[in-house]
């Protein structure tokens, strides 16, 4: 995910404060959660508020982080539902071909596998299940998500700025297709 200024990639959002010596939950889009702390001071989607993180650790699904400057629970609430961004250029290259940064899949044309173009990914999302591919009908504005899985996405061309759909027809087992 991305902002506004596609230089600036979302590494995780704030989220409730923990304790009541100004540390916060962490929700991270990080392949290593920890990873959040290692890139300096993070930018927010708060003008003017930049997030350096300390004394990080995981604590069940979350990270658990000191921010510099806060320093008591009230402070840490007020800061519940801030995006955390880093530069794109600070982040690594992926090191695998088939590794993206979800926020590089943005703006690719989805086409189907007989060509057809079907719109545009507008978002990667992630409900708990798997990530999804968001895609936006540019005629309708209508979206459409599909399972981010080989079988349903099998190509992404970065280079021609494409990514093909499969688009998956048998229903799932134990349920019957319509007539």
């Amino acid at each position: 995910m991305t902002t506004d200024n596609h230089n600036l990639i979302l590494l995780g959002t704030i989220g409730a404060a923990h304790g009541i010596k100004g540390q916060v939950r962490i929700a991270t889009h990080t392949q290593d959660p920890l990873a959040i702390a290692s890139y300096g001071a993070l930018a927010t989607d708060r003008p003017g508020l930049l997030v350096t993180l300390s004394k990080v650790r995981l604590h069940k699904n979350v990270v658990v982080a000191h921010i510099k400057g806060v320093t008591d629970r009230t402070a840490a609430e007020q800061l519940n539902g801030v995006n955390l961004y880093v530069e794109r250029s600070k982040l690594p290259e992926p090191e695998d071909e088939d590794d993206f940064y979800h926020a590089d899949l943005i703006g690719l044309e989805a086409r189907l596998d007989n060509g057809v173009v079907i719109g545009t990914v507008s978002a990667i999302l992630n409900f708990g299940a798997g990530d999804l591919v968001e895609v936006q009908d540019p005629q309708s504005g209508d979206t459409y998500l599909y399972p981010f899985t080989k079988a349903v996405v099998p190509t992404i061309d970065m280079g021609e700025r494409y990514l093909i759909i499969v688009v998956p027809l048998d229903a799932p087992e134990g349920e019957e297709e319509p007539d």
